[in-house]
């Protein structure tokens, strides 16, 4: 058997070889022009859905303007009303260094602020005037109690991500492995 053949067929064919080749040339591919038969009706219906989609999303981008619009201007027509400190008994007031209760319903109206600056503005870092000397010292004892919460859990987590990220101090920070 003559392997050039196999490959390039040049050289001596095999007898065995030539008589699978004239076996299976009735199967080989025998390229043929594609043709479309002439009753073939080709309909040219429009697809409307992505206009129909577009229309939808700017008519509830629309409705959700006005909705605001009018939410903003119904604040603004409410007049503010004065918030007065609820009077405070004595002794139902747990001392600053137990633990942080449930806070006492109040019944204060709830006021909403219109904008972000007026918040900054209003925002003050120490207790707000309105509440007791009491109530002042509970709010900075539980103030002090979830800063020293939130501390505790960014170092848990700082210290779970170098664990997991098993680095050393030799090692190139911002190195990507490769493979």
């Amino acid at each position: 058997m003559n392997e050039d053949y196999l490959w390039d067929k040049s050289g001596q064919p095999d007898p065995q070889i030539q008589e699978l080749e004239e076996i299976l040339g009735t199967l080989r591919y025998q390229p043929k022009p594609l043709v479309i038969p002439r009753g073939l009706a080709v309909s040219r219906r429009r697809n409307y859905f992505p206009l129909l989609a577009i229309a939808a999303t700017v008519l509830l981008a629309l409705l959700a303007a006005g909705v605001w619009v009018q939410m903003r201007n119904n604040s603004k027509s409410q007049p503010q009303q004065a918030k007065v400190p609820p009077a405070v008994d004595e002794k139902k007031i747990p001392s600053p260094a137990l633990a942080i209760t449930e806070p006492t319903p109040v019944n204060k109206p709830i006021v909403r602020e219109r904008t972000f600056a007026a918040n900054n503005k209003r925002r003050n870092r120490t207790a707000s005037p309105s509440l007791g000397k009491r109530e002042q010292e509970e709010a900075l004892a539980a103030k002090e109690q979830l800063m020293l919460a939130l501390r505790l859990a960014s170092e848990k987590l700082n210290l779970a991500h170098r664990k997991t990220q098993n680095t050393t101090p030799a090692q190139i920070k911002n190195q990507h492995r490769i493979g």
